[in-house]
């Protein structure tokens, strides 16, 4: 069995922020792979559902994100798992925008709902880091996280989720390479094989033939005037 987290805010006022990339992939997994519908549960909206041959628990913590480890402790100690059957997806500002990365245990790098996590499980979890990009100051970050996307965000996220979604079976196996690859599938456009069809070279024009004189024409001036003279005498 495996506990997919995703992380972000409770409310309509955080739902589209950059913060809630993971309530966002959570929820494309649900709808695509006919899980049960969201039920309060753990502190958290939860649902039940499978992906291939494992049996999976969603979650979207209700805690506000400084403390999500309130939420996946929970969950986790009442479905009796260890830390590395926890997965949590997650948005990651060291990533450029739609970029998608795993990683097992480590730092939680500053992000409050990864900080509490580790607080509550240890660190020793996987994770499934979304890219949103950075601002390009740190004084920046606050602000950036929780503001919505840009319009012009969301073909990349579309194709994000959609691959995450099509991973997700992977994911839960725990076959990351697979993962990686149909995530990729969606955000990376396909690269051109490097064979063209020949170009046909074009047609030459073909020469004019050469002009021919009539056997009955006159072969030079000469002639046409001994002609003339013939045709007065």
């Amino acid at each position: 069995m495996k506990l997919i987290v995703g992380l972000g805010n409770p409310g309509a006022k955080y739902a589209a922020n950059r913060h809630n990339i993971g309530f966002m992939a959570v929820d494309r997994i649900a709808a695509d792979h006919g899980f049960s519908s969201w039920k309060p549960r753990f502190q958290a909206l939860s649902a039940e559902g499978r992906l291939g041959n494992a049996r999976v628990t969603l979650l979207k913590p209700q805690t506000f994100m400084n403390l999500s480890g309130q939420s996946v402790g929970e969950a986790m100690r009442y479905l009796k798992l260890t830390p590395a059957q926890v997965i949590v997806l997650h948005d990651e500002l060291d990533l450029a925008p739609g970029k998608c990365r795993l990683k097992l245990g480590g730092g939680h790098a500053g992000h409050n709902g990864l900080r509490s996590i580790h607080q509550h499980i240890g660190p020793d979890y996987h994770r499934v880091r979304l890219g949103i990009g950075h601002p390009g100051h740190k004084d920046r970050v606050a602000g950036y996280v929780l503001s919505d996307f840009a319009k012009a965000d969301g073909e990349w996220l579309d194709d994000l989720l959609r691959g995450i979604s099509d991973g997700a079976e992977a994911l839960a196996a725990e076959d990351g390479t697979r993962f990686q690859n149909q995530v990729a599938a969606r955000t990376q456009p396909a690269r051109n094989s490097g064979t063209m069809p020949a170009t046909p070279a074009p047609a030459q024009p073909r020469s004019a033939p050469a002009a021919t004189a009539s056997p009955d024409s006159p072969a030079s001036l000469t002639d046409k005037l001994r002609q003339l003279t013939d045709r007065f005498r």
